[in-house]
């Protein structure tokens, strides 16, 4: 059964940071992504990295935040830092993978992070 559960967010005044988790029961190690959907606005891709690491940002986050993982505790993070009130939104991880072009196969069910 696969699940991806995610946490660590929050209310954080702008320059704030905060760490999200997501926690993955998966059948196998994939690539993995953390998206963000602010209210009435389409959801975009933050953040993604590959099964052994090689992390790529949107430039919106780039030198802000920072992906990582820990494939013994089947965890993805995102670290966030000096957050502005822009990066408010739902943020959500999934997993990636590559077929011609990217899909993003499993999703959790987000956590909400406000920054005001």
């Amino acid at each position: 059964h696969v699940q991806l559960v995610e946490s660590g967010g929050g209310l954080v005044q702008p320059g704030g940071s905060l760490r999200l988790s997501c926690v993955a029961s998966l059948d196998r190690r994939h690539c993995m992504a953390w998206f963000r959907q602010a209210p009435g606005k389409e959801r975009e891709g933050v953040a993604g990295i590959g099964t052994v690491g090689r992390p790529a940002y949107a430039d919106s986050v780039k030198g802000r935040f920072t992906i990582s993982r820990d494939n013994g505790k089947n965890t993805l993070y995102l670290q966030m830092n000096s957050l502005k009130t822009e990066d408010t939104g739902m943020y959500y991880c999934a997993t990636a993978s590559l077929s011609g072009s990217w899909h993003f196969g499993y999703w959790g069910q987000g956590t909400q992070v406000t920054v005001s």
